[in-house]
């Protein structure tokens, strides 16, 4: 069986101000070319196919145009939801795209129910995880711990317990950042991605999936290889300029009867190139060197003494797409304050709450306020989603709500 396993597409997305349904366009009619010239039988679209829970008419229109097109194939695709998509939403037809082969993957209460895949040795169980928010999902399954690591462990449990009693192969796919150790962790990531830390975790183990012949992670932007077996995609485009050293495609997987026999990384069009320039302003515009990035999307830092008046208009002259200007005037000494960006990037959104009130009061916060901080971060990102049945009432101090959140 060939597979194809994408996630993170963000329809509707833009980068630094522009518009990308175009160039998210032309990944569709890529990953369409793909499925047709290497006879793909299965495709995976692991979380986050739209940017936010209510994505704009275009992207809707995008994402129905694309799944229509596979379905049109002949080929067989799940979706599950991830952190950025209303599950609600995304899933409201999923019974009548379920006629069509497309398979929509989106509520917890379908997990351990597979959608069953044959070729010539029999059948593969595909196991979509849609992205779980812990809090939704931890009265339900008794979870033992408020943290991805315990949903996606119970999740896990029941994929277990379906692929023992069907015994053969399967493929799992889950929306979540999955490491090895927290040191591989630290070097995983970038910056386009939302903070999904919940009481200050948010890294589930790679000995959660031991079992499954194949696993299609989503969530982390850059494409990356756990094991031979559990493999992040990757978003197909670059959405910040943490990415642009990094390899944007899909994974064609080949599975055989024993497992994972071939895994090939197949490119995605990019729109344009990311870079990085910095130095004074007049060198810039001057300096022949920089002739290859005149029609690159740019992020320029400037390190004149003096900020330069028009930095921007000038810049462009040469540069028209520059798109992110900063200032860091080269030796600059005494008070000044570093900028805020090298401070927060990479940083839970806990951790730079933490920071500011430790910024300005210069003490740091008690216990009591980490805790208040981490539930208000929580309640934050967690309505963000859009969907009713996944907002979560953590209450106040010495109320019964945040005794259970604690």
């Amino acid at each position: 069986m060939r597979i194809l396993h994408t996630s993170d597409w963000h329809l509707g997305r833009s980068f630094h101000g522009v518009g990308m349904l175009e160039a998210q366009a032309a990944f569709v009619d890529h990953l369409i070319d793909t499925v047709t010239t290497e006879s793909v039988d299965l495709v995976l679209v692991a979380g986050d196919v739209y940017d936010r829970a209510l994505p704009p008419v275009d992207a809707i229109e995008l994402a129905g145009d694309a799944l229509a097109r596979l379905a049109g194939l002949g080929v067989r695709t799940v979706v599950t939801s991830g952190n950025h998509d209303s599950a609600i939403r995304l899933g409201s037809n999923s019974r009548l795209a379920d006629a069509a082969g497309v398979h929509l993957r989106t509520r917890w209460q379908d997990v351990g129910t597979p959608v069953l895949v044959e070729d010539r040795f029999g059948e593969v169980a595909v196991h979509g995880i849609p992205y779980l928010e812990p809090d939704a999902v931890r009265q339900a399954w008794q979870l033992p711990a408020r943290s991805h690591e315990a949903a996606l462990g119970a999740a896990m449990r029941r994929v277990r317990d379906d692929v023992d009693r069907r015994g053969g192969r399967s493929v799992v796919m889950a929306h979540a950042f999955v490491a090895g150790s927290p040191e591989a962790a630290a070097t995983m990531g970038c910056d386009s991605e939302r903070d999904i830390s919940v009481g200050g975790l948010q890294i589930a183990p790679t000995s959660l999936f031991t079992s499954p012949s194949y696993v299609a992670l989503g969530h982390l932007h850059g494409a990356a290889t756990l094991t031979d077996s559990i493999r992040y995609s990757g978003s197909p485009l670059a959405y910040s300029f943490s990415e642009a050293e990094q390899a944007k495609g899909s994974w064609l997987v080949e599975l055989g009867r024993d497992g994972v026999e071939r895994a090939d990384f197949v490119r995605s069009p990019a729109p344009r190139r990311l870079a990085g320039l910095r130095g004074r302003l007049d060198d810039l515009l001057r300096d022949g060197r920089h002739a290859a990035l005149e029609g690159d999307w740019l992020a320029v830092t400037l390190t004149d003494p003096q900020r330069p008046q028009m930095a921007m208009e000038r810049l462009r002259q040469r540069f028209p797409h520059t798109l992110t200007l900063a200032f860091e005037p080269e030796g600059r000494t005494g008070t000044t304050k570093a900028p805020v960006m090298p401070h927060v990037t990479g940083r839970s959104d806990h951790d730079i709450a933490l920071g500011f009130v430790q910024e300005v009061r210069e003490i740091e916060a008690t216990t009591e306020e980490a805790l208040l901080l981490q539930l208000a971060c929580d309640a934050c990102r967690i309505n963000d989603d859009g969907d009713a049945d996944t907002k979560v009432d953590v209450g106040l101090p010495g109320t019964a709500g945040w005794r259970d959140a604690v």
